[in-house]
């Protein structure tokens, strides 16, 4: 397999765990009552056009610092070991330092933990979630009024 067709699948298999990924999440929220507003944040970090870190890799991270091990957490999210390696192998080598440390088994077997670097980057990640949820539940109300079913206000009285 060249190089160009290694990262094509590198990254179609990045994409269908980010799908998954985002699905599991969606499911997971409750859902907005009819007549309120609700909304999606999904954001994706780039290295130029090449999105190097997101709601999949974050997921996958969380399933490792859960597990201790990439297989246990391709488990979890119901995905293959392979497809989990490699996007691991992806971050490990987009990142300035390695996001997922590997020890190779032996009597007590092997297992993955994160490193200090990766831990500050998702602690930044979710930061700037939640400051971009909380701006957003500011506005909310605002669309509220907008709906058929929302609030019987003016949008701009919201």
């Amino acid at each position: 397999m060249t190089s160009a067709n290694h990262n094509e699948a590198q990254d179609s298999l990045a994409s269908e765990l980010l799908a998954t990924a985002e699905a599991l999440e969606a499911a997971a929220r409750e859902p907005a009552a009819a007549g309120v507003a609700g909304y999606d944040v999904r954001v994706r970090i780039r290295d130029g056009e090449t999105p190097v870190f997101g709601p999949g890799r974050l997921t996958l991270l969380r399933a490792i610092d859960a597990t201790g091990s990439i297989s246990a957490a391709a488990r979890r999210m119901n995905m293959s070991y392979r497809r989990a390696w490699l996007l691991v192998e992806a971050m490990n080598h987009e990142f300035r330092e390695p996001l997922v440390m590997r020890h190779i088994g032996g009597v007590s077997g092997g297992g993955a933990q994160l490193t200090p670097f990766a831990q500050n980057l998702v602690a930044h990640y979710d930061t700037l979630i939640k400051e971009i949820r909380s701006l957003i539940d500011a506005h909310v109300p605002t669309f509220d009024a907008y709906l058929k079913r929302g609030a019987n206000v003016a949008p701009d009285d919201a």
